[in-house]
């Protein structure tokens, strides 16, 4: 079953993460399960790169499901652009959504993916209302 990346999306982070000869597998290409390291590797950036970093004692994003969709094979070596996106806020929830280019072959997707993301209370371990600075982060307009 493939998942579509919606038309209704918000670009909120970009990074350039190089691919690693160690990423390959023994049919001489990225191994599937990397691309969902190079989906988290962007996830987790951009996390940061708001301030949202996850805290043991505190509240934050937890995924809840991940897909990818895989169109075209990535080669060593080069460098991707993994472009993220986000949508739908809930209560608790919202969506991201990646998209995987290499940087020399700009426009051309090779993996497209995505995740539910809950907030949650980590002590707690239950899900809690996202707070207004995420919805409003996340809110496509």
């Amino acid at each position: 079953m493939r998942i579509e990346i919606p038309e209704r999306k918000k670009r909120v982070f970009e990074m350039i993460h190089p691919i690693r000869w160690g990423d390959m597998d023994a049919m001489g290409h990225v191994n599937n399960t990397v691309y969902f390291r190079y989906l988290e590797s962007a996830r987790i950036a951009w996390f940061d790169s708001i301030g949202c970093v996850p805290n043991p004692k505190g509240v934050g994003p937890v995924i809840v499901n991940a897909f990818c969709n895989f169109y075209k094979q990535l080669e060593y070596p080069g460098d991707i652009r993994v472009t993220m996106y986000a949508s739908d806020p809930a209560r608790t929830t919202f969506e991201t959504w990646g998209t995987i280019e290499r940087t020399d072959h700009p426009g051309v997707i090779y993996a497209a993916g995505g995740a539910t993301t809950i907030w949650t209370d980590f002590a707690a371990q239950k899900a809690v209302p996202l707070p207004p600075w995420a919805a409003e982060l996340v809110r496509f307009e």
